[in-house]
């Protein structure tokens, strides 16, 4: 079963840091394009940051570029994100992804980094608040 589950969301001060996990079993991350992307209520998909499995090439929003950090394990089969300068703007629930596709429905492809996502998990919040 292709699963991934997203981890180490919660309540920060602005300009407070956050890592986020992201565990995946059934499948091996570094055969895949990986990447984070995020939700606000009543906003779209916003996409963060990926990593190219053609090449490595590491894409990140513009919206987050200087403050975030995508990174990998391969040992442990987990990705992750190291959110530095935390804004209130950066509130959402935050998904990891992967262009690894069960069945090629769902398919969700950002408008701010170059790769399509065909797997999710279910999201961890991130609040960031005074």
């Amino acid at each position: 079963q292709v699963q991934l589950v997203e981890s180490g969301g919660g309540l920060v001060q602005p300009g407070g840091s956050l890592r986020l996990s992201c565990a995946a079993s059934g499948f091996t991350l570094d055969y895949y394009h990986i990447g984070w992307f995020r939700q606000a209520p009543g906003k779209e998909r916003e996409g963060i940051s990926c990593i190219s499995s053609t090449d490595g090439r590491i894409y990140y929003a513009d919206s987050v570029k200087g403050r975030f950090s995508i990174s990998r394990d391969n040992a442990k089969n987990t990705m992750y994100l190291q959110m530095n300068s935390l804004k209130p703007e950066d509130t959402a629930v935050y998904y990891c992804a992967t262009d690894l596709s069960v069945d090629g429905s769902g398919w969700y492809t950002p408008k701010e980094i170059s790769c399509p996502f065909g797997s999710w998990g279910q999201g961890t919040q991130v609040t960031v608040s005074s």
